[in-house]
C-alpha cells in the first residue's frame, strides 16, 4: 500500500522561500510521474506542479518561474522548493502521483503571511 508522507510547511514572510519534501514508499517511484497539489481553504485540490519520468516538467500558471519541482528515484523523495512566496500560495500542500492514486498522505500546511 503507498503511503505519502509529505513535510516542509511553516509559517513564511511574503517574499520568503520553502522547500517541501514528500516521502513515497509503498509504490515503484520511478515508474510514475509525481506532482505536488495544493488546497487552500474552502477552493478545490489544483495540481500546483509535476515532473515526469524522463525528469519533464510543467507548472501550474501562478507559480511558474518561482516554484520548482524536483525528484530523486533513488530514494523515493519529489521535492518543491517555492521562492518569492505570496499570500496566495497558502494552502495545504500534498504529493501524489499524476494522476493521482487513492491514497493521500496528510498534506503540509504552508502559511504565507507577515
Amino acid at each position: 500500500q503507498v503511503q505519502l508522507v509529505e513535510s516542509g510547511g511553516g509559517l513564511v514572510q511574503p517574499g520568503g522561500s520553502r522547500g517541501l519534501s514528500c516521502l513515497a514508499s509503498g509504490t515503484v517511484f520511478s515508474m510514475y510521474t509525481w506532482a505536488w497539489y495544493r488546497q487552500a481553504r474552502g477552493n478545490e485540490r489544483e495540481l500546483v506542479a509535476r515532473v515526469t519520468l524522463t525528469g519533464t516538467t510543467d507548472y501550474e500558471d501562478s507559480v511558474k518561474g518561482r516554484f520548482t519541482i524536483s525528484r530523486d528515484n533513488a530514494k523515493k523523495l519529489l521535492y518543491l522548493q517555492m521562492n518569492s512566496l505570496k499570500p496566495e500560495d497558502t494552502a495545504l500542500y500534498y504529493c501524489n502521483s499524476n494522476p493521482p492514486q487513492h491514497v493521500w498522505g496528510q498534506g503540509t500546511q504552508v502559511t504565507v503571511s507577515l
